[in-house]
């Protein structure tokens, strides 16, 4: 079957994916983005920190994206990119309907997955009631009786951060959390409440949150509940190349390596985004996406300067030619002038002009 073949494939096409692509659709790359139609931010109602994007909603923001990426000659297409391969002029990317798109090289921004613990009513409030980001959903949720779901060792911070929103914040520990003494002093210096037991459910009405019922029995009024989620790479793709994703040292999830402009372990393969920052915020993915972009065109152009530096001085270029020529032939080489024949002992040739 035949590919199409791009200078730079990008499988994913979020805030980094299409900056990315803008970037380098700016720069005179032919860019394709390949998109799957499934942001992470999707259940949100709208962005924040996104300067002069603020309260855009997430499927706004990437439409203007997509529009961008497009008026400066960029292709974006919808398709799940399941597998890729190396191939001999860089990458081959698969996709599930076995379409094939080829590049010199190749940019996964395909985010990650939040993954939230089984409790009844939990998933249902995503994004609506139950959140994850104090700096995205602080504002929203600022005055109300905030609680949050204890996930693991990182939840007595997020309640000391949510704190700062809030007067009314309740810890609920969700038999996972158990703090140190140094953390239940914080707690209490802060008016934390804090609540043992297990969560069997988040309780809506009419798809509002309206509070948690706990195993035993109890039941606890709450506004807005934040959850601590395990974050995971969506590494699919990554993975077929031989990357795996690594333990973020924060303990929240796993993400793929790379250098400080996106550069992973494998020649030619790059990440950003959440895929490789699980803290990444839209704006800091965005961010990422125009750092690795400018990385890739960098590459890209070492490569080609390589090729013409090749082309003028390797064993087949003009300069070689003509030495091969001039030693075979001497002074018999039909139509130059000896008096010009030392002239040009490189590459450029400088002429003197005589006076008349």
């Amino acid at each position: 079957m035949n590919t199409t073949r791009y200078d730079v494939v990008i499988v994913g096409g979020g805030a980094a994916g299409l900056s990315a692509a803008t970037t380098l659709g700016r720069a005179l790359r032919s860019v394709l983005v390949i998109d799957s139609g499934t942001p992470r931010n999707a259940p949100a109602a709208g962005v924040h920190g996104y300067l002069s994007r603020d309260g855009m909603n997430p499927r706004e923001l990437l439409a203007i994206g997509r529009s961008e990426v497009l008026s400066y000659g960029g292709t974006v297409v919808d398709g799940e990119a399941v597998s890729a391969h190396l191939s001999p002029d860089g990458f081959e990317v698969i996709l599930g309907d076995d379409r094939r798109f080829s590049g010199r090289r190749l940019l996964v921004t395909t985010g990650l997955t939040d993954e939230l613990p089984p409790i009844n009513g939990l998933q249902e409030q995503w994004g609506k009631g139950v959140v994850h980001c104090p700096y995205c959903h602080g504002w929203e949720i600022r005055g109300q009786r905030i609680g949050v779901l204890g996930t693991g060792p990182l939840s007595v911070h997020q309640a000391l951060l949510f704190r700062q929103w809030s007067p009314d914040v309740t810890l609920f520990l969700n038999d996972t959390v158990e703090p140190t003494d140094e953390e239940w002093d914080k707690l209490a210096a802060r008016s934390v409440t804090v609540v043992d037991g297990a969560l069997a459910s988040v309780d809506a009405v009419g798809g509002v949150l309206t509070g948690v019922t706990l195993r035993q029995g109890s039941s606890f009024s709450v506004t807005a509940l934040a959850v601590g989620t395990r974050m995971e790479a969506r590494s699919v793709l990554l993975e077929s190349l031989g990357l795996r994703p690594q333990v973020h040292p924060s303990g929240a999830g796993r993400c793929i390596e790379t250098d400080a402009m996106g550069a992973t372990a494998v020649r030619g393969v790059y990440a950003a985004g959440n895929v490789a920052n699980i803290m990444a915020q839209v704006i800091t993915a965005a961010a990422e996406g125009v750092m690795a972009g400018a990385r890739i065109n960098a590459d890209l152009i070492e490569e080609e300067t390589r090729w013409a530096v090749e082309g003028n001085f390797g064993p087949f270029s003009a300069a070689s030619e003509a030495a091969v020529c001039a030693t075979v032939l001497g002074p018999r080489r039909h139509g130059l002038d000896d008096r010009q024949r030392t002239a040009g002992k490189g590459p450029a040739t400088r002429v003197k002009q005589e006076s008349a």
